[in-house]
């Protein structure tokens, strides 16, 4: 598929398309993700080609150090080129997804009034269904202004992307709460504004009493805590080099459920499922009594606080320092056991080398290896499907001739930009 992908951006190209994959317009069928979707196609194209060892030019071929650093560079730039396409994607994408979140909201109203109608039938229509009704006009209103003037940066999922471009579970659960709790209020208000009597309008402001609502109240308290408290939690262990992140291209709905490396995680899943089921549970009981807060038992909110614990407990545990563990000469088949000399290869062993998300070929390009005051680029080893070097465990890369002989060290530095323990060898002549 790969190579058809290619071929076929190469026919385009030679039969003097004026969008050849930069253009970004969104009508334009050579947009950004068709330029995206090119230039992966070409780069897994040259990936694989150089795995099965086609393309060599005969100039470094005779050398396994000069072919991998030749292969290395080129993939370098292809991936970069690849890179760059991505974020005019992301950019495109995010761009036309205020329309979708506007659609969906104004879907749910209209899902709204036909369960209304629907449910109407035999029992009549209510005032607390027009209330209900006049509310979810009100609300989505306001969120469609809001997408409008968030067009930019997603609509009205702006709020809920976090700085590393992905969505965050707590500000989501936290927004679903305050969305679901303003809208409750927003119907009692319309009740209170219909009421005609005195009886009536008592029971409504009795119904907004805190000892009506203080399950949901606390709930909603602890919730946007929460996603304040996460917020800080992730800055001060990034800028302490105790977590390691990559921006992402777009954000995902994958990622209310999953890790930056796309792996599902319990603590994250946990909390969205008890969090919408409560919100459910809620919803209903607002439903069948318009004239109050939802009283969430304290069971459920309970429930929802132990769920909440257990996330934040989750952030304070993900992450780690990358750490290197031991560096020894890398050995190939045949050759006599010696010391690290100018010019042999060594490998570098340890964990957390490779920060989750960081799996792209431009991001382990980013990677450096410190040799004494010498930078080294790790350079990228394509196999079938991958890579071979770097890994998140074992990065191998040559001593150069400027590296003075003696005792050195090394550190690593990941693509999140976080350095490694300091690790001392010695270099012989």
């Amino acid at each position: 598929m790969a190579v058809q992908e290619a071929r076929g951006g190469a026919d385009a190209a030679a039969h003097g398309g004026a969008h050849a994959g930069g253009c970004t317009c969104g009508d334009c069928p050579h947009g950004a993700r068709e330029g995206h979707r090119r230039a992966v196609a070409e780069f897994l194209l040259m990936r694989d080609g150089f795995a099965a060892g086609q393309g060599l030019p005969a100039a470094v071929a005779h050398s396994a150090q000069a072919s991998r650093q030749w292969v290395s560079e080129e993939l370098t730039q292809s991936a970069e080129l690849v890179a760059e396409r991505g974020r005019a994607e992301g950019e495109a994408w995010l761009a036309r997804l205020w329309r979708r979140t506007a659609i969906a909201v104004w879907a749910l109203v209209v899902l709204l009034l036909l369960v209304q109608s629907l449910t109407a039938i035999g029992a009549g229509w209510t005032s607390a269904r027009t209330a209900g009704l006049l509310a979810a006009l009100l609300v989505a209103g306001a969120l469609t202004t809001a997408s409008w003037f968030h067009r930019a940066r997603g609509g009205a999922l702006a709020p809920v992307i976090g700085e590393d471009n992905r969505l965050s579970t707590s500000r989501a659960v936290a927004a679903a709460w305050v969305l679901f709790v303003a809208y409750a209020v927003v119907v009692l208000v319309g009740r209170l504004a219909a009421a005609s009597g005195h009886a009536e309008r008592d029971t409504l402001i009795s119904g907004l009493e805190l000892a009506r609502g203080a399950g949901m109240v606390t709930v909603l308290a602890v919730v946007c805590g929460i996603a304040v408290l996460v917020r800080r939690v992730i800055g001060l262990r990034v800028l302490g080099q105790r977590l390691q992140k990559v921006r992402a291209d777009r954000p995902r709905a994958s990622d209310l459920l999953t890790d930056d490396a796309g792996r599902g995680t319990f603590a994250d899943i946990q909390y969205v499922v008890i969090s919408a089921v409560a919100v459910l549970f809620a919803a209903v009981r607002l439903a069948r009594r318009p004239d109050q807060l939802p009283d969430l038992p304290w069971g459920l909110a309970v429930v929802v606080l132990i769920s909440a614990a257990t996330y934040l407990a989750g952030k304070y545990a993900e992450g780690g320092r990358p750490v290197i563990l031991s560096v020894v000469r890398a050995r190939e088949a045949g050759d006599l056991d010696a010391p690290i000399r100018t010019g042999d290869d060594i490998e570098i062993r340890g964990a957390g080398f490779v920060p989750p998300g960081a799996q792209g070929a431009d991001r382990l390009s980013r990677m450096v290896v410190r040799i004494g005051a010498v930078n080294v680029h790790v350079p990228l080893v394509p196999v079938a499907g991958g890579f071979s070097n770097p890994t998140d465990a074992v990065l191998t890369v040559p001593v150069p001739a400027d590296v003075e002989p003696g005792r050195v060290e090394v550190q690593v530095v990941t693509a999140a930009g976080v350095e490694t323990n300091r690790y001392a060898i010695d270099v012989t002549d």
